[in-house]
């Protein structure tokens, strides 16, 4: 092939975009269609309870949209990270989504599912083995963590997404995927230079993200040729730039250059950006690195326990001025008065107690640089983490009352220091999970972890 035109809707399936950009994307007839479905950017509760980030009815239209075209022009239609976190639960629930717009449009095709949630016992041979190695920050990974995981995922590379076009699939739906292998399979398969293909991937797996001035989540296309690629809006009204379109090659990157996929290192320390006209532009120097050892993201998610959040803010200047001695008083006297109240039925190590301080250093903790208050007020977020709800709550009573009449030393008698928007004042957060894994497993092969059926929709 001397050209390869590649759409990337949007860049997370359910955050939408507009039917016009699909439309004009479908005129210009792409080769093949991909979109990215998940992230572990909503945090881990997708991964650690089965659920979505979006609503089902947002992933419908997306995904309505994207089949009905793909099956129009006969391109093959490739979605990844199913359903958030690509577990299993994600999965299916996707692809029942796929097979209800199929009845309802009357569509046919062939369909590959390919499966991402790792076999546990698989883990602990690998783990023994010693082809589990940890990422940076890496929590302590053992059996152990592997037991108390609700599930684990790896991120699959280009390979899967291939073997199943090689199978004769027409839509391939994936679950967890590097969002760069969604695209960038096709191109390399193809003969195309790996790193003009990786680095294009790189661009399309964020949709409309690489335009100056977005103005809502949208289509984005590549044209790859033997020594470029293209990448463009299709909305008339955004622009890509030679500025946007490299300030999106560093997005989320680490290094500023450097992205590590499973089958090597796109380089775009070379990479040249130059504007086409007013609203493209085309990219050139881009460089790909084979690893000499082929790896396997694993992503795990396991609970942490019951939590309440309580909201409070506060005005008083020297209140505000003393903050941290005031906030470091109320954590010893909660916790004395939950000894005191809970003790017989929980340790101190059972249940956590934090605040956050917004206004001060709520976003960033102890990162933050400006170490001087600037705030006329302060909004704290009072969170307790227990091993069952009531206990979360009836912890979240006692720091209510605590928090309100804690004295400092300017006031005599009884103030009433801190003020709650809510009644009562707690917010039932229900189970709460954490990033349990951040490791990479050395398989065999690049399809080991990531077994595929293929079925007939329609």
């Amino acid at each position: 092939m001397d050209e390869l035109r590649i759409v990337a809707p949007t860049g997370v399936m359910g955050s939408g975009f507009l039917e016009s950009s699909f439309a004009e994307a479908l005129e210009r007839e792409p080769h093949f269609i991909g979109c990215d479905a998940g992230s572990t950017d909503p945090g881990p509760a997708s991964l650690g309870a089965g659920t979505t980030a979006f609503p089902r009815a947002s992933i419908k239209r997306d995904l309505r949209l994207m089949l009905i075209g793909a099956r129009r022009l006969g391109v093959p239609l490739l979605i990844g990270s199913a359903g958030t976190a690509g577990g299993e639960v994600h999965l299916a629930h996707v692809r029942g989504i796929v097979e209800e717009i199929a009845g309802e449009e009357g569509l046919s095709f062939t369909l590959a599912l390919i499966h991402a949630e790792q076999d546990k016992d698989y883990l602990k041979e690998k783990l023994r083995q010693g082809r589990v190695k940890p990422l940076s920050p890496a929590p302590e990974f053992n059996e152990a963590v592997i037991d108390r995981a609700e599930r684990i995922v790896g991120m699959m590379g280009t390979e899967p997404f291939t073997a199943a076009l090689d199978a004769g699939a027409e839509v391939v739906l994936a679950g967890r995927a590097s969002d760069t292998a969604i695209f960038a399979g096709i191109p390399v398969r193809e003969g195309f230079e790996p790193g003009l293909s990786w680095h294009a991937a790189k661009l399309l797996e964020c949709g409309a993200a690489c335009v100056e001035r977005r103005k809502t989540p949208d289509c984005v296309m590549a044209v790859l040729r033997q020594d470029h690629f293209d990448v463009m809006a299709l909305d008339p009204e955004l622009r890509c730039t030679p500025q946007s379109v490299a300030a999106h090659s560093l997005y989320e990157n680490a290094d500023p250059f450097l992205i590590t996929e499973s089958s090597g290192t796109l380089d775009m320390t070379s990479a040249q950006y130059a504007a086409i006209d007013d609203r493209s532009v085309r990219v050139t120097g881009s460089a790909f690195r084979p690893a000499p050892v082929y790896t396997v993201k694993l992503e795990g998610a396991e609970k942490v326990g019951y939590q309440s959040i309580t909201i409070g803010s506060i005005r008083d200047p020297y209140m505000i001025r003393q903050i941290d001695d005031w906030t470091a008083r109320l954590d010893e006297r909660v916790r004395d008065r939950v000894m005191n109240v809970l003790g017989g039925e929980l340790d101190e190590g059972d249940y956590r107690f934090d605040i956050r301080v917004y206004g001060k250093d709520g976003t960033m903790g102890g990162l933050e640089p400006v170490r001087e208050i600037r705030a006329h007020e302060l909004c704290l977020v009072f969170e307790v983490t227990a091993p069952n709800q009531e206990m979360a709550n009836d912890i979240s009573a006692i720091v209510r009352h605590q928090a309100l009449h804690l004295p400092i030393p300017e006031w005599s008698g009884l103030i009433t220091g801190v003020a709650f928007p809510y009644n009562p004042a707690h917010l039932e957060r229900g189970l709460v999970y954490r990033f349990s894994v951040n490791h990479v497993v050395e398989p065999d092969d690049a399809y080991e972890m990531f077994p595929m059926e293929i079925v007939d929709v329609g």
